[in-house]
C-alpha cells in the first residue's frame, strides 16, 4: 500500500537540551520550570499515559507577569458588549443557573510546543512534548451567551480579555481576537470547570474560554471580558507575535524568512512516544508495549506508523477509541528489539483530511511542529 507520507526518512531528533528543573506551585504537583515569571510549567511525559491530564499536572503558560492572585468569585463578572443589542454582566452564579452545562474533552498545546526540537534552534520558552493536556471542560456555549446579547448586524469579529495585565504600559494587555464565524460555530465554550472540578487558578480560574481544535494561545485564561467588534482586532498579540508562514506546513528558513504570514490557528497534525521515554532502556528478546498518542485539528486521526529502523520500514498501531473530536487520540504497538544496542524509534501520523507528519520543518517562532518523532535509548 502506498504510504500518504511520501519517502520514509527523517532527521534524528535532536534530545541534548538542558535538563529542567522539577518545581510545584499552588495547586501544582511537581512539574518542569520553564521560567517562574510569568509561569511556566510542562507537563512531565508520564502523565500522558492518562487519558485526562489530571489538573495537579497540567502545563501552565502565561504572557504577562501581573497576574491575579485573589480573585472573588461573589464579585466576579464576565461582560459582553460591543457590537451587541444587550450588554450583558453576568456573575458566575449566573453562569451556571441560566445557561445550559456542555462539555468537551479537547487538547489544550502551547503553539510552541516541542519548540525545542527544532533545528536549528529558535528563541522563546523551550518546551519538549509536555507543552499541552488534555481534560474535560465544562462551562456554557458562547453562542448562547450571544443569544442573550443579541449579535448586531455587522460584526466581523470578537475580542477576549483576561484579567492578567502587562507589567509595562509600553506592551498592551494580551487580548486575542477571532473571525465571527468561528465565534458563532458553536464550538466555543467559556468553561468553569476542568475535569469535574473548579478550574485551577494557574489554568485561568475562575473561566477560562475554550476554542477546541486551535492553539491554546487563544485559549484566554481569567476571560473577564468579550467584545463584538464591526472592525478587524490589532494589536502586537494579532499582528507580530504567533504569526506563522502562510502555507500549509509552516515553513521558511534562515536565509529566507517568510515575506506572507497569517496569525496561527488550527492545530498541526502530530504524534509523540509517550513510552518509552527519552533514553530509556529495554530489555532485549522481550515484547515492549510501545505507547503514544496522536492529535490534529479534529479531521479525526485514521492511522499511527512505527519505524525502528530509521524510516525503511513502517508497521501499524492499533489505536484506542477515539475519546472526543477534539481530544488526543492514543496508539500502541508491541515491539521485540531484535537486536542489542541503540535503538531509535519513530512515528507518524495521518488524518482523515489527507494530513500527515513531514521530514522537515523550520520557522523563526518554534510554532506548529509537525515533524515526524523520534525517541532514542538503549536495548540491553
Amino acid at each position: 500500500m502506498l504510504s500518504p507520507f511520501g519517502r520514509a526518512a527523517a532527521d534524528e531528533t535532536n534530545l541534548h537540551f538542558p535538563p529542567k528543573k522539577l518545581v510545584r506551585f499552588p495547586e501544582k504537583t511537581d512539574l518542569l520550570l520553564l521560567t517562574d515569571r510569568p509561569p511556566q510549567l510542562e507537563t512531565p511525559l508520564h502523565y500522558f499515559r492518562q487519558d485526562l491530564t489530571p489538573n495537579e499536572a497540567f502545563f501552565v503558560r502565561w504572557h504577562e507577569s501581573a497576574l491575579p492572585t485573589l480573585i472573588d468569585p461573589a464579585a466576579f463578572r464576565l461582560t459582553i458588549g460591543g457590537n451587541v443589542e444587550r450588554p450583558l454582566s453576568l456573575s458566575l452564579d449566573e453562569l451556571k443557573r441560566d445557561f445550559e452545562p456542555v462539555s468537551v474533552t479537547a487538547l489544550a498545546i502551547c503553539s510552541g510546543n516541542s519548540r525545542s526540537l527544532f533545528q536549528p534552534p529558535v528563541p522563546g520558552s523551550q518546551w519538549v512534548n509536555g507543552g499541552m493536556g488534555n481534560a474535560r471542560w465544562t462551562g456554557v456555549r458562547l453562542t448562547d451567551l450571544f443569544d442573550r446579547a443579541g449579535l448586531k448586524a455587522g460584526s466581523v469579529e470578537i475580542t477576549m480579555q483576561g484579567l492578567d495585565r502587562s507589567p509595562m504600559p509600553a506592551l498592551a494587555d494580551l487580548k486575542k481576537a477571532l473571525p465571527i464565524e468561528h465565534a458563532t460555530d458553536g464550538t466555543l465554550i467559556v468553561a468553569y470547570a476542568m475535569n469535574g472540578t473548579p478550574m485551577p487558578m494557574l489554568n485561568g480560574f475562575p473561566l477560562r474560554l475554550i476554542v477546541p481544535g486551535y492553539y491554546a494561545t487563544y485559549w484566554v485564561k481569567c476571560v473577564t471580558d468579550i467584545q463584538v467588534t464591526t472592525e478587524p482586532f490589532h494589536n502586537i498579540w494579532h499582528d507580530v507575535a504567533y504569526r506563522v508562514p502562510d502555507n500549509p506546513d509552516y515553513n521558511e528558513s534562515e536565509d529566507h524568512l517568510a515575506v506572507k504570514t497569517k496569525p496561527i490557528g488550527k492545530l498541526s497534525i502530530h504524534s509523540i512516544f509517550v513510552r518509552p521515554e527519552p533514553l530509556e532502556t529495554i530489555p532485549f528478546g522481550q515484547a515492549y508495549p510501545l505507547e503514544g498518542l496522536a492529535y490534529d485539528a479534529g479531521y479525526g486521526i485514521t492511522r499511527v506508523e512505527v519505524s525502528a529502523d530509521r524510516g525503511q520500514s513502517w508497521q501499524e498501531a492499533a489505536l484506542d477509541p477515539e475519546i472526543d473530536r477534539y481530544s488526543w487520540r492514543r496508539w500502541r504497538l508491541n515491539w521485540t528489539p531484535a537486536a542489542r544496542g541503540p535503538y531509535q524509534l519513530r512515528v507518524r501520523a495521518v488524518n482523515q483530511a489527507g494530513e500527515h507528519q513531514i521530514l522537515s520543518q523550520w520557522n523563526h517562532g518554534g510554532y506548529g511542529r509537525k515533524v515526524i518523532d523520534s525517541t532514542t535509548g538503549l536495548v540491553v
